[in-house]
C-alpha cells in the first residue's frame, strides 16, 4: 500500500494512524476530518469541560513530541466512497485516493425534530457543542436534560453542581435499563434523586414551546416542564450515510468482522461508525465508548495491513465508565442475557458497590460504583474467561 486514507480525526482515527506507523507501514499517510480541530478527547466534554475546569489545551489527544508523518484534512467532510476507483470524495470537491481505507468517522447526536432555530437547546457530541452549552450553563437557569443515558446523566450532575434547577425527562420506565439492567439502572440513576435533581420517568416528550427561545418541554401526559436551557441527549446515530451506494454492507453502521473487516477489500470500519462481530455472542454490536475506539482500530489495521491474511482474535469485552456526583461508575460486559445480578461487595444504600452479572453461573459483566481496585480485577477476570 502506497497511500492510506483514514475518515475520521477523533479518537479512533487517531488510533488507527498510530497503529500504521507503529505496525511499520511507511507510505503516504492521510486523515480527514470534518471538524477543523485536531484530535481531541470527548468524555470530558459533559464533565470538567462543561464546568470550566478543564481548557481546549486539556483535550488534545496528541502528544507535543508526536509526528505522525500524516497529511491532516480537516474542516471538510467525506460524501462518497468510490471503491472502483478507491476514491474518497470530499465536501469541498477534493479526491483523496488510497490503496487502504479506514473508516472511523463515528456518530452524530440525534436531534428533537422541528427545534431548528430554537435558542438554548443544545445536543452534546463536539467541542463546538460542549462550548456553546457551557457559555449558557455559566449564565444559570433552570435545566432540562432529555434523556437519563450517560451523557445526559453526566450533564445533569456538573449542571447540578454549577447551582442550575435540573430536571432530567426519560421516556423508559427505567433509565439505563438498555446497558446496566432495570434493576442496577435504578439503582445507578438513584444518584439524581440524592442530590436534589428532579427525575421524570416514563413518559415522552412531546415537544418544546418558545418563540425565539425555549421557555418550556411539553410532555406527551400534558404536563409542561419550564426550561431556560434543554439538552437532548437521546443517543447518537451512525455516520455512515455518505457511504450508501459503495458496496460496503450498512446496517447500524457499518456491518463488520470481529477484525473490523467489511465487506470491501482494503476497508476496515473502527469506533463508532463500526458494527463489528462479536464472536462470544454470535451477533453484531456497535461499541460507542471510549476504550473500543482506543483498542480495537490495532487489530482493524493489522487486518488492512495482512491484505486479509490476519486470523481475527476476540476483542476484550467492552468497557465504558461515567462519572456522576462524584461518584465513579465503571461497568465491563454485556447485561443482556444475565439471568442473575448479585452485590458481591460494598452497599447499594451508601452508593458504593460490586456488582456481577451472571449467565447460567457464568460472569458475564461487573458493574462498579466507587470500587476501583475490586472493578479492576473483575474486569481483568472477564477478559480471561471471555
Amino acid at each position: 500500500m502506497r497511500t492510506v486514507a483514514v475518515v475520521g480525526a477523533s479518537l479512533a482515527g487517531l488510533s488507527a494512524a498510530r497503529s500504521l506507523r507503529k505496525r511499520g507501514y511507511e507510505g503516504r499517510l492521510v486523515v480527514i476530518g470534518d471538524e477543523p480541530h485536531r484530535p481531541y478527547d470527548r468524555p470530558p466534554l459533559s464533565k470538567e469541560f462543561l464546568a470550566g475546569t478543564l481548557g481546549e489545551a486539556d483535550l488534545a489527544l496528541e502528544r507535543d513530541d508526536e509526528d505522525l508523518q500524516a497529511e491532516w484534512v480537516l474542516g471538510t467532510r467525506a460524501t462518497a466512497l468510490d471503491p472502483t476507483e478507491r476514491a474518497i470524495r470530499l465536501a469541498d470537491g477534493r479526491t483523496v485516493r488510497a490503496d487502504g481505507v479506514v473508516l472511523a468517522t463515528g456518530a452524530a447526536a440525534r436531534t428533537l425534530p422541528g427545534t431548528d432555530g430554537l435558542a438554548g437547546v443544545h445536543t452534546l457530541r463536539t467541542l463546538d457543542d460542549a462550548r456553546a452549552l457551557r457559555d449558557e450553563l455559566a449564565r444559570g437557569g433552570r435545566l432540562v436534560v432529555i434523556g437519563g443515558g450517560f451523557i445526559g446523566a453526566e450533564v445533569a450532575s456538573t449542571a447540578n453542581a454549577l447551582g442550575l434547577d435540573v430536571t432530567v425527562v426519560e421516556a423508559a420506565p427505567t433509565p439505563l435499563a438498555g446497558p446496566l439492567g432495570a434493576d442496577m439502572g435504578a439503582v445507578v440513576s438513584a444518584l439524581h434523586a440524592d442530590h436534589g435533581v428532579r427525575l421524570v420517568c416514563g413518559v415522552g416528550v412531546k415537544g418544546l414551546s418558545g418563540e425565539r427561545r425555549v421557555d418550556a418541554v411539553l410532555l406527551e401526559d400534558g404536563r409542561t416542564i419550564p426550561a431556560d436551557i434543554v439538552v437532548v441527549g437521546v443517543g447518537a446515530t451512525p455516520c455512515v450515510d455518505w457511504l450508501h451506494g459503495s458496496g460496503l454492507a450498512l446496517d447500524n453502521g457499518v456491518t463488520c468482522g470481529a477484525d473490523g473487516r467489511t465487506t470491501l477489500a482494503g476497508v476496515v470500519a473502527v469506533g463508532d461508525c463500526a458494527n463489528w462481530y462479536d464472536p462470544r455472542t454470535g451477533t453484531h454490536r456497535r461499541i460507542e465508548h471510549w476504550t473500543g475506539a482506543l483498542e480495537r482500530p490495532d487489530a482493524a489495521v493489522a487486518t488492512l495491513l495482512a491484505h486479509g491474511a490476519c486470523e481475527p482474535g476476540v476483542p476484550r469485552p467492552p468497557y465504558f465508565w461515567s462519572d456522576q456526583y462524584g461518584v465513579k461508575i465503571q461497568f465491563v460486559g454485556h447485561a443482556a442475557g444475565a439471568d442473575t445480578v448479585t452485590v458481591e461487595e460494598g452497599s447499594l444504600a451508601e452508593r458504593s458497590f460490586l456488582a456481577v452479572y451472571r449467565r447460567a453461573g457464568t460472569p458475564v459483566a461487573a458493574l462498579g460504583m466507587n470500587q476501583p481496585r475490586l472493578f479492576t480485577r473483575w474486569r481483568k477476570q472477564l477478559a480471561a474467561t471471555s
